[in-house]
């Protein structure tokens, strides 16, 4: 099962002040807009979105779909399959956020911890 680009993303609470700090760390914008309250930057392969307002927390995101540049792949495996595995493996994730049998999707689901992992599809 390819899970896609993987992420953390990040509940801020000054998105400029945010911007400000992680650039000094060396990280550069790989997409979003600081007007809208979101960022994506990246530091070699590491990549982080900047959410200020959008969510309680900070998630574990995986884009199905894409490679860690944000750029689309040719093969991946479906969210839809995704929920479905887990499912399968007894990991209770949440209900999809559409009901459309292609195209974007997302789910959220917990880790015994607690930490919330986003499965994000853009495509």
């Amino acid at each position: 099962m390819k899970l896609g680009a993987f992420s953390i993303s990040l509940s801020v609470k000054d998105i400029h002040a945010s911007l400000a700090f992680y650039t000094e760390l060396g990280f550069e914008s790989l997409g979003g807009n600081a007007e809208d309250n979101w960022a994506i930057i990246k530091n070699e392969d590491t990549v982080i979105g900047l959410f200020q307002g959008m969510f309680e927390g900070n998630l574990l995101t995986f884009n199905p779909g894409w490679d860690q540049l944000a750029q689309n792949l040719n093969e991946f495996t479906d969210v839809r399959k995704i929920r479905a595995a887990l499912q399968k493996a007894g990991l209770n994730p949440g209900e999809l956020d559409t009901h459309k049998s292609i195209g974007p999707a997302s789910f959220t689901f917990s880790d015994p911890d607690g930490n919330v992992i986003l499965f994000d599809q853009h495509r």
